[in-house]
């Protein structure tokens, strides 16, 4: 089984690979300030792009241009990149590499800013990995940083350079918007887009919001009825006298599964959390020679809430069915689980207590509509008897999950 998961992860990465690529109506500028329609791959950048692929028509060949060929490109009612040449300060805000000095280190750098607001009063973001930096102008206004830094005032305390209030409270005026707003405002994308639409409004002023037209992060809830094929075997140490292969069986298993899709990378990454409740019962009869031959009944009565927490990546096909592989870490906990010895006469000779384990599931699967859905699930190997002395347990699981998305 595992290879055959194994075959089936590798061809739904080959298939993905070939079938994310989707190319939109878009468009470029060229430094001869020619406007050249054509369709861009659209990734919905979580880092600010350096290079975009394009072509020219539907079937023509995929093509690349980046900073030194272009003033300006995007992907309708989608996103919208400018070159610039800006001021950069690239001073680390991590805690443990953090600058003694409060102002800000520029470098003038010529790169593609995303934007985000676009008006009288324009709102840029520049994203390279963990570095967040943001831009404004106006038409009377190059394009400048909003000045922000955190600092290491002392050995034991942190400052915050927050110039760019100031250059708000400068260039950003209406008599709606007081001291008070400023001093509230803080260096996140939400806060500051909220600032500028409301500066917009305070005019009476047309603006586009590129963010909300990229912003497409939801949940999704669904039901996930499932057929488990599960075994298990128990080692009883030193003697084996009560080693007990129970085999393969087939099961049912309910779980409801909160999906949380990602704001970013076109909706292809999501993060899972699946209460699900499963169960195994089984027995197995077999001599036991000792002294003399007796006959030893073990049975399994195995039933546990798994809570597979995960991440989970999409490969669209088309705008309506797509593949997916998914990780996850599972947590168990295990309810009134017992695995009990018995006697040919049915008389009690001993039991043992099945107690929460862990382990890692892995899924590949298949969602049409963004409502129905099939996976198959492997989920490694554990051992819910490990806390015992003399005993250790080997049970493993393969689901086959069907889905079904009602919100």
């Amino acid at each position: 089984m595992k290879k055959q998961l194994l075959s089936l992860l590798i061809w739904l990465i080959t298939i993905g690979t070939y079938s994310q690529i989707s190319f939109e109506n878009g468009y470029y500028i060229t430094n001869s300030n020619e406007k050249v329609a054509c369709k861009i791959r659209n990734v919905d950048w979580k880092n600010t792009p350096i290079e975009f692929e394009y072509r020219l028509s539907e079937h023509s060949e995929t093509q690349k241009m980046g900073i030194p060929e272009v003033k300006e490109f995007g992907v309708y009612n989608f996103s919208k990149f400018v070159r610039a040449k800006v001021d950069m300060d690239r001073s680390s805000d991590n805690i443990q590499n953090l600058s003694a000095n409060k102002h800000p280190i520029f470098q003038q750098e010529e790169i593609f800013l995303n934007v985000l607001i676009e008006g009288e009063a324009n709102l840029y973001e520049y994203i390279d990995g963990h570095l967040k930096r943001y831009f404004f102008n106006l038409d009377t206004i190059d394009i400048q940083p909003l000045v922000h830094k955190t600092y290491r005032f002392s050995a034991t305390e942190i400052g915050a350079n927050n110039q760019f209030r100031q250059q708000l409270l400068n260039h950003l005026k209406c008599d709606s918007m007081n001291g008070m707003d400023i001093e509230r405002l803080t260096y996140k994308k939400d806060r500051l887009i909220a600032y500028f639409i409301q500066y917009h409004h305070c005019h009476g002023m047309a603006f586009t919001n590129y963010y909300e037209r990229q912003k497409s992060a939801f949940f999704n809830v669904s039901l996930r009825p499932r057929l488990n094929s599960s075994s298990l075997t128990i080692e009883n140490q030193p003697s084996g006298s009560r080693n007990t292969d129970f085999g393969h069986k087939l099961g049912f298993g309910l779980g409801v599964e909160l999906e949380f899709v990602l704001p970013f990378n076109k909706n292809k990454w999501s993060i899972f959390v699946e209460p699900t409740y499963q169960s195994f019962k089984a027995d197995k009869t077999r001599e036991v020679t000792n002294i003399s031959v007796q006959i030893l009944i073990a049975e399994v009565d195995y039933n546990s809430i798994e809570i597979p927490i995960g991440v989970r990546h999409y490969f669209f096909l088309n705008s309506n069915s797509k593949l997916f592989l998914n990780f996850a870490y599972v947590v168990e906990a295990a309810l009134d689980s017992t695995i009990e010895f018995k006697r040919g006469d049915g008389s009690v000779i001993g039991d043992l207590e099945m107690k929460s384990s862990n382990n890692i599931a892995l899924g590949a699967g298949y969602k049409i509509n963004d409502n129905y859905s099939v996976e198959l699930r492997y989920l490694t190997s554990k051992n819910n008897l490990g806390y015992h002395n003399t005993y250790d347990s080997d049970y493993r699981s393969v689901s086959l999950i069907f889905g079904y998305s009602f919100l």
